[in-house]
């Protein structure tokens, strides 16, 4: 714990401009980051006598080592780039919200040729019009399944697209008349284009104007007695008034806004918003955070803005918004809104009228969402918190570990040898800090071969090594760089989380005495002995620590050996997931390897274009000259390559009998909670 006054600025040091300052602790992470329209008025309150502090404010500034600061001209740019600091280092004292759900929306995606009408969740991706967020998934699909009588857009995948693009059949939408079906050239893809941006106008708000137009249509239709005609504009008036009946009106008819209202105690925050345009309400989310800075209701507005807006443009962000207080900046911040929109922004608290009613409304959602994340963490969090002190005691630790890292190995018969890393914080999982390995062989400065003794035990022996070398390196920031640790230098020292850079409180293995003896080993070679090491063994679930002949026994009931056999668990999955990717993307092109003169990139593309070697042993010579790269000489090579093969038997794991499937192996990089430690 440092004291704040051996970091403290000079007199004089800190300009009285407005600006944006981080806090650095001993790792040189930042862990917080803040604005100010004066700098030195801002960093001079830290700097006071600690007991006076707020408790979160105190513990920021004792975990910190050091303060740097960044001056800009304007309080709008230091806003700007306090959102753009929080987004890129995720500083740990810093409100950062988290969705209580996963909300799904309706997505357009404008930027394919065909645009598509689906459900979509998570990060907005460029060029797609968004339309929610909605409280549940069945409620995009009613909507939809109405408006496809009129706007009848593509909504099917691109696998189902494609293939009835290549047989020349509609899917059972196009023939019940609720796809256009552009796939078979019904429409042009401009007259499709355009059926998608009137779908957009009309769930942006602009009903009136296309209501009209269909009704004029409608009587004209019957006045020339096209009775038919008249009847289908008919039901499509119908269609769509009940699609607009599913979203309550709440207030007149021109009314774009966003009602935010949060519902707060001492330790957590929940944020509530409701989305209005054209007068109704058209989506609705919510946030929750946990407190780790001394923050008002102002300032939890503020930061629920910042993460509101900070990735929108246009008319994603709206004509008003209206808060229940407003904000220390609230002129910058109104600014900031209106260079996003392109236009002024009404940043405002409702005082009377409906606007006002239906703010209490969105408040009394906040109070119901922050009731129900407590009551379901309360047990949770209780449960964590027991389980690593069950642990710390078992494995007689100075303090409960915090961080727990889990180490595995995986291979077939000695083959594709792999290796993950997985941690747990706080006793929960933090996938985005996982990691894998290939096991090269590597011994200390020795190299074994496989074939030559290569076994767990080295493995995990090798893994460990490269882990904690890694963390000495980028904690030094000095040493010769080994290749073989796979990063191709050492990142610059700008505070941004590295692959590597944080150590654990306790080191777990899959395995027993050898593989527990193999990791305590390495980190013994490096000098490190503040990090403790156990195992986990499958057979009687025993804890095993280095040096003991006897486990420690931790009985069945206990959330501390329930922890553990979690973290065990995911660092298999994690491992098995790897090496069968690895595995499947080898025996998806293996008899092409047998082909001469065919290297990597034209394999991967033979496989890619026909979905397996199966398929591809079925095509003829003028469609393998189809795909990019392949000449007919080369496709005549393959195809008689693949003529002569005699097709193998399913491959079997002798150890444990299980069939190896390569019609449809995993693909080579499937997980997206992390990417390879070469």
């Amino acid at each position: 714990m440092a004291d704040p006054s051996s970091y403290r600025p000079q007199p004089g040091q800190v300009p009285d401009s407005p600006g944006v300052y981080r806090f650095r602790d001993e790792h040189r992470r930042v862990i917080y980051v803040g604005k100010a329209k004066s700098l030195r008025q801002r960093l001079a309150n830290y700097f006071q006598d600690v007991a006076g502090l707020h408790p979160r404010t105190a513990t920021m500034v004792t975990t910190a080592a050091s303060v740097e600061w960044t001056v800009v001209s304007t309080e709008v740019e230091a806003l700007q780039l306090e959102y753009s600091w929080i987004k890129e280092y995720d500083p740990r004292f810093n409100v950062k919200y988290r969705d209580d759900k996963s909300y799904p929306s309706l997505a357009v995606t404008l930027n394919e040729e065909y645009p598509r009408v689906q459900v979509m969740r998570g990060p907005k991706k460029k060029g797609v019009r968004y339309f929610g967020p909605y409280a549940h998934a069945w409620a995009i699909r009613e909507t939809v399944d109405l408006m496809l009588r009129v706007f009848p857009v593509r909504t099917c995948s691109a696998g189902v697209f494609k293939r009835s693009a290549q047989i020349g059949r509609p899917c059972l939408l196009g023939y019940i008349g609720k796809c256009s079906a552009p796939c078979v050239g019904r429409v042009t893809p401009e007259e499709h284009r355009e059926l998608a941006e009137d779908f957009c106008d009309f769930m942006a708000g602009r009903t009136g104007a296309y209501l009209s137009r269909l009704e004029r249509e409608m009587h004209l239709a019957a006045e020339d007695m096209e009775y038919e005609k008249a009847a289908r504009l008919r039901d499509d008036i119908g269609a769509l008034r009940r699609a607009m009946e599913k979203n309550a009106v709440v207030l007149a008819d021109a009314t774009d806004a966003d009602l935010i209202a949060v519902a707060e105690d001492e330790l957590e925050a929940a944020v509530q918003i409701f989305h209005v345009r054209g007068g109704r309400v058209r989506g609705q989310r919510g946030w929750v955070t946990d407190k780790v800075e001394a923050v008002d209701t102002a300032g939890l507005v503020e930061h629920a803005l910042q993460q509101l807006y900070g990735e929108e443009k246009g008319e994603a962000v709206p004509k008003e918004v209206l808060v229940p207080a407003l904000p220390e900046d609230t002129p910058a911040l109104g600014q900031w809104l209106a260079e996003r929109r392109g236009s002024q922004v009404s940043l405002r608290i409702p005082q009377r009228g409906d606007k006002k009613a239906l703010m209490e409304t969105v408040h009394r959602n906040a109070q119901q969402s922050l009731a129900l994340h407590k009551t379901k963490r309360a047990s949770d969090l209780t449960t964590r918190s027991r389980a690593l002190e069950e642990i710390a005691e078992a494995l007689e630790l100075d303090g409960a570990p915090l961080r727990i890292e889990c180490f595995d190995i995986s291979h077939l018969q000695g083959d594709d040898v792999v290796a993950s890393m997985v941690v747990f914080e706080d006793g929960l999982a933090r996938k985005s800090e996982y990691r894998r390995f290939q096991v090269k062989g590597r011994v200390g400065d020795t190299q074994v071969w496989h074939g030559e003794g290569q076994d767990d035990v080295r493995s995990m022996h090798e893994v460990v090594s490269r882990r904690f070398r890694r963390y000495l390196l980028e904690k030094s920031r000095t040493g010769e760089w080994d290749p073989q640790d796979g990063e191709d230098g050492l990142p610059e020292d700008d505070g941004k989380p590295k692959r590597f850079a944080y150590p654990p409180q306790l080191v777990v293995v899959d395995g027993g005495q050898p593989q527990v003896a193999a990791a305590r080993r390495a980190l013994d070679e490096l000098g490190i002995d503040d990090v403790a090491v156990c195992g986990l063994a499958k057979r009687l679930e025993e804890v095993w620590v280095p040096g003991e002949d006897d486990p420690v026994v931790l009985p069945r009931t206990s959330e501390g050996l329930y922890l553990l056999q979690r973290v065990r668990d995911e660092a298999h999955r994690f491992a098995i997931q790897y090496q069968r990717s690895k595995r499947g993307k080898r025996l998806k092109s293996g008899p092409l390897d047998e082909v001469p003169g065919l290297g990597e990139s034209r394999k991967r593309a033979l496989v890619k274009h026909f979905g397996s070697v199966k398929k591809l042993r079925q095509a003829t010579i003028d469609q393998i000259c189809e795909v990019p790269g392949i000449g007919r000489k080369t496709a005549e090579t393959v195809a008689a390559a693949l003529a002569g093969a005699v097709p193998a038997g399913p491959a079997v794991n002798t150890a444990t009998g299980e069939i190896i499937e390569d019609e449809n192996p995993a693909p080579a990089g499937a997980s997206s909670e992390r990417g390879t430690e070469q």
